[in-house]
């Protein structure tokens, strides 16, 4: 039994009209991710991976090819609360608790209010932060205001997660740490995830299937499927296999600047 892509993308252009003539963000993208997917946009700045993120999102409309949420158009699926998001910058408003951000979105849907604390609470659980609702976004590190922000889009419990970049402000050490948590939390949750970053041991390790992509105008120059199996200590980032998928994810980004005029 085959089960329908929870994003399908075929031909999809997406052309931005700005006062010195048009930009090409996306040309010709097409892509599948199935469910339960951990999946990284990975390419230069300018190559259109947050766009197409954006995209997914209902946040920017192509001007060509058709893209599709769950069976659905990215309208549609926003309307059914098909994904939560989490952007480059934690987000939380400074004068609300940690649990209230979480409890945000939950509030403008019209949750009821046992249904929000009690949500609340799982999904400080799910992000290692129990016993921060009541602190304030200035009590917490840079990392653990991410994890804040992740708990804010996993409260509604929409399957597909989207993740712009959510720790590249972050030091290494930091970043490591999410990292393994993040995989942890993939793996008690079994979501579908897209994530963009600029970093490629970041997309080896979390990945798998990771999406390179090119600059001007943003196309997918390769799709690679991860032979890494799904339990990844940190140290398997110096096993040969892992540097061979790195090495491809390299390759792949210089193929994509052949394309520059």
């Amino acid at each position: 039994m085959t089960t329908e892509p929870v994003i399908k993308a075929d031909g999809l252009d997406l052309t931005f009209q700005t006062n010195d003539g048009p930009v090409h963000a996306l040309k010709g993208v097409d892509l599948e991710i199935n469910k339960g997917e951990f999946v990284s946009f990975i390419g230069p700045s300018g190559c259109g991976k947050t766009t197409f993120l954006r995209v997914i999102a209902a946040l920017e409309h192509p001007t060509g090819g058709t893209i599709t949420v769950n069976g659905m158009s990215p309208d549609e699926a926003r309307r059914n609360r098909a994904y939560g998001y989490v952007f480059q910058a934690a987000g939380l408003y400074p004068w609300r608790s940690i649990a209230r951000n979480i409890k945000l979105p939950l509030e403008i849907m019209g949750y009821p209010r046992a249904e929000m604390e009690k949500r609340v609470e799982e999904v400080l659980r799910l992000v290692d932060l129990e016993g921060f609702g009541k602190k304030f976004p200035w009590q917490l590190s840079g990392g653990m205001q991410q994890r804040a922000s992740i708990a804010r889009a996993l409260a509604f419990d929409a399957d597909l997660l989207l993740m712009d970049e959510p720790f590249g402000a972050l030091d290494e050490i930091v970043r490591d740490h999410l990292n393994e948590q993040l995989l942890a939390l993939w793996a008690r949750t079994e979501k579908t995830i897209g994530f963009v970053t600029h970093s490629i041991p970041e997309a080896v390790y979390l990945s798998t299937k990771i999406v390179v992509m090119s600059p001007r105008p943003g196309r997918i120059t390769d799709v690679i499927d991860s032979t890494l199996p799904r339990e990844r200590p940190l140290e398997i980032r110096d096993t040969p296999e892992f540097l061979a998928i790195a090495h491809r994810v390299r390759e792949g980004l210089r193929a994509g600047h052949a394309y520059d005029e």
